[in-house]
């Protein structure tokens, strides 16, 4: 049996790569999806060797199957955004102390101790909906951060602008974690010159804005708050784990998740460090459900194992993803 405790305690590629083969024989002999579609790709744990030899599930099975490698009783699902008619993802949850450890050991590892900063979350578009896998990490990261000034804004900006002005001058550390759209927002109305504040952007527009080029955006966001750097999380409803970037769009992933670039043109094919392709994440707090998944985004990896999301793709680029679809 695969425990929490045994994925967040990798510390070596190694290590990761023995716990993904062993993860992967587990979702194979558990998760009647993943295996029905390793099985269409003529895979089975005798022919996985390494990590570029494991099937990774197309994300938009999530959309209309039940991916579980669990049998206990569901907890909860989180559910992506979408507008209306659009299909959503649904991820059912079995256990979410993985997810809870999973979240709260990347924040640690990127950032420290999450009750050094006061959380400030401007996520309005998430808040209104249900099942945000991105509210329940944010929520839970205030609520561990024991700040009592750690909290939710919807579209009171004035109440926002002023929390941030007086924590600034008390020279109070804080994380501003917000919707990229709701960001402009706030710097149109007010700009600022911080000096203790990091400020992290989930990304997205969500049909507020015109979608911008990561360049631009961060352009506006380091002038309109006064930072050098603009801060991203890299995650999805489908997954349980996040990748960060601490400025300038190189992203890096803890220990148990790590990402491989597939050609556009043969999803099984694998492209070398600088190359673009489409991202394919392992995630191995996934365990209960799946741990491989070849993601609809655009992305390139550097020899250091960080990366970069270069955008999504559209329509016409998924032609290596056809042959896969079940």
């Amino acid at each position: 049996m695969i425990t929490a405790e045994d994925i967040i305690q990798i510390n070596s590629p190694k290590e990761f790569q023995k716990m993904a083969l062993k993860t992967f024989r587990f979702q194979y002999d558990n998760n009647s999806v993943y295996r029905q579609f390793c099985e269409l790709l003529k895979k089975n744990p005798s022919d996985v060797k390494n990590l570029y030899d494991i099937p990774f599930l197309p994300i938009e099975f999530f959309k209309t199957k039940d991916i579980l490698s669990s049998d206990l009783p569901i907890q909860t699902t989180f559910t992506s955004s979408g507008t209306t008619g659009i299909v959503t993802s649904k991820h059912h949850i079995t256990d979410l102390a993985y997810y809870e450890l999973s979240f709260r050991k990347a924040f640690s590892h990127f950032y420290g101790n999450i009750e050094d900063y006061v959380v400030l979350a401007l996520l309005p578009s998430y808040l209104e909906r249900e099942g945000s896998s991105l509210i329940y990490m944010v929520n839970d990261l205030i609520e561990q951060s024991n700040q009592p000034e750690s909290g939710f804004y919807l579209n009171n900006y004035s109440e926002l602008i002023a929390k941030i002005l007086q924590l600034e001058k008390d020279g109070q550390n804080v994380l501003l974690i917000g919707v990229t759209y709701a960001l402009l927002d706030l710097i149109e109305i007010q700009k600022f010159n911080l000096q203790h504040t990091v400020i992290m952007e989930t990304g997205g527009m969500k049909g507020k804005r015109k979608e911008m080029i990561r360049e631009e955006l961060h352009e506006l966001l380091c002038e309109g708050f006064g930072v050098s750097e603009i801060h991203s999380e890299y995650g999805m409803t489908e997954l349980l784990s996040q990748a960060y970037s601490l400025g300038n769009g190189v992203f890096e992933c803890p220990p148990w998740m790590d990402i491989l670039i597939r050609d556009t043109e043969d999803a099984l094919s694998y492209l070398a460090d600088g190359k673009a392709g489409g991202i394919n994440v392992i995630d191995l707090a996934n365990i209960n459900s799946c741990s491989f998944i070849a993601t609809q985004d655009l992305g390139k990896k550097q020899p250091n194992h960080s990366f970069e999301v270069l955008g999504r793709f559209d329509h016409s680029d998924i032609r290596g993803c056809n042959l896969m679809v079940v």
